[in-house]
């Protein structure tokens, strides 16, 4: 299978715009906020704007399993009960109707803090949020759910393979979930990548933990931080701190290549996304 890999692009003009975006990048893989990031409330999406969405990514030849919906920011999964837990809740099974609208096989959801309640408290809230969304979403429940790893920051729930196994294994239905990779997120939260070596045994653990089967995404950014600095702050790919051998070892791996790669670089007077794209392109044929 040809590699498949692309950005996150925008919605902006509707979101059947963002499969021409994600075309003219260049892009064999994309993902979308189905609404404002930062806000509450979404509008229904028209279904002019679906039937669109569809039409143009059936002709654009960037497969349906290469497509991911990331979850709004405002939410947190882990957070103690309240009206912020219950809007995230909301929030999670409307995300997951809208995907199913839109034929989007992929939602990525960030896990959220126990806000100082504990890990237990923290993994307890995340399992029922997610079972009650999956539940309450009215959908034919086709979407499948990805946990992403986060930095490890204090409070965080999923900084770590274990944990997110932990959360895997407490979830009905394993069909429905799976785990989103973010290189970024590793690295800061204190898996080392600069080397082939390093990445090797990072995906031994992977397999001896998560499971390679669960890997659906990876999210593939460089880092800003260093090795376990916590710092989610994503670079260019090879001119941050895991840099260009790490990487190119980890597109190259055979558990990646499968799989569609996203990256959420910045765009700023060092590079774009075109330059990253050919960045990696180049990377995978090494």
């Amino acid at each position: 299978m040809d590699a498949r890999v692309g950005f996150h692009v925008s919605i902006a003009g509707g979101i059947s715009i963002s499969v021409n975006n994600a075309k003219k990048l260049g892009c064999t893989a994309f993902q979308i906020f189905s609404r404002n990031p930062r806000g509450w409330t979404a509008k229904p999406l028209p279904r002019d704007e679906v039937a669109s969405f569809k039409t143009r990514l059936c002709a654009s030849g960037i497969e349906k399993t290469s497509v991911i919906v990331h979850m709004p920011y405002l939410a947190n999964l882990s957070g103690p009960p309240g009206e912020l837990y219950q809007r995230s809740v909301r929030t999670l099974a409307e995300e997951m109707q809208r995907c199913n609208l839109l034929g989007v096989a992929y939602l990525v959801v960030h896990l959220g803090s126990h806000m100082g309640r504990g890990s237990n408290s923290g993994i307890d809230q995340l399992v029922n949020a997610l079972t009650t969304a999956n539940a309450n979403s009215k959908s034919d429940n086709e979407v499948v759910i990805l946990l992403e790893n986060n930095v490890g920051q204090k409070n965080s729930v999923g900084g770590t393979l274990e944990e997110l196994r932990l959360i895997l294994d407490r979830l009905d239905n394993s069909k429905q979930f799976g785990v989103c990779i973010d290189t970024c997120h590793l690295y800061a939260s204190g898996y080392d990548l600069r080397t082939k070596e390093d990445v090797n045994i990072m995906f031994d653990k992977i397999k001896a933990t998560v499971g390679l089967r669960e890997l659906k995404i990876i999210h593939l950014n460089d880092s800003k931080g260093g090795l376990g600095s916590n710092l989610d702050r994503h670079e260019h790919i090879g001119l941050g701190s895991i840099g260009a051998e790490g990487i190119t070892a980890f597109v190259n791996h055979m558990a990646v290549h499968a799989l569609p790669i996203i990256m959420e670089t910045p765009i700023d007077k060092t590079r774009g996304d075109e330059q990253n794209l050919r960045v990696v392109l180049d990377m995978l044929k090494k």
